[in-house]
């Protein structure tokens, strides 16, 4: 059990130093320099995309996971990329997106239905030539939509893996990752309208890993990163 224990914490260890490095590495030394990059249309859209893909959001969330699965040699399937379930799982996971559409809408910040859309390079990519315009979307959609999504999920099984609890819809692994999810994209706050926000959040983000651990399928989450965030 004590070496069990070891692993998971070793494993959740890598993850967070990796993500520290690069956030550490695109604040401090690269940020400006991969932005002018990103914006510099004298460059083809497909390397633009790959580059600040690649080296930003994979790197943040992607990048540990992986080197965790490759190192502990587990594969990806082990976390609920399966057909069981898949339906339940992609409905129930989109219908935890529900009370935060309706915040944005009422708050006026929804905006024509479009994945990926809030992604900076999006517009761009939509409005390319039709080879490149396919290319980069679909890196977009495998670093902003499956990876982020997946990488949710990897955290949530190990943590709760090494915090168990005894009740079935208290899970102390998927509340981690709402709470890290408000940190990193800024949803905390302190007026009525923030407020509203960070919770309708940390309902998404709970939701949906709870619903991943209820059907045993991680499909949920993926999309809703996929067809959900970013793209209203």
């Amino acid at each position: 059990m004590n070496s069990k224990k070891n692993r998971l914490i070793i494993d959740l260890l890598l993850i967070s130093i990796t993500m520290a490095i690069v956030l550490v590495i695109l604040m401090a030394v690269i940020g400006d320099k991969l932005n002018q990059f990103a914006y510099d249309q004298s460059k083809n859209i497909i390397y633009r995309v790959a580059l600040i893909g690649i080296c930003g959001q994979f790197g943040i969330a992607g990048l540990g996971i992986t080197i965790v699965c490759l190192l502990r040699k587990e594969s990806f399937t082990r976390f609920g990329l399966c057909k069981k379930n898949f339906l339940h799982s992609v409905l129930l996971s989109l219908a935890c997106c529900v009370p935060d559409f309706i915040n944005c809408y009422m708050q006026g910040k929804v905006h024509r239905w479009c994945p990926f859309w809030d992604v900076n390079t999006t517009p761009e990519v939509l409005s390319s030539p039709w080879f490149d315009m396919v290319i980069a979307y679909l890196i977009t959609a495998i670093c902003w939509g499956f990876f982020e999504g997946f990488n949710y999920v990897v955290i949530r099984d190990k943590l709760s893996e090494l915090f168990t609890s005894k009740y079935r819809f208290w899970d102390w692994g998927a509340f981690a990752c709402a709470l890290m999810c408000i940190i990193i994209h800024g949803c905390v706050g302190v007026t009525p309208d923030a407020l509203l926000e960070m919770l309708t959040t940390i309902f998404l983000i709970y939701g949906m890993l709870i619903v991943r651990k209820e059907t045993g399928n991680a499909w949920g989450c993926i999309f809703v990163f996929l067809v959900y965030w970013n793209a209203l």
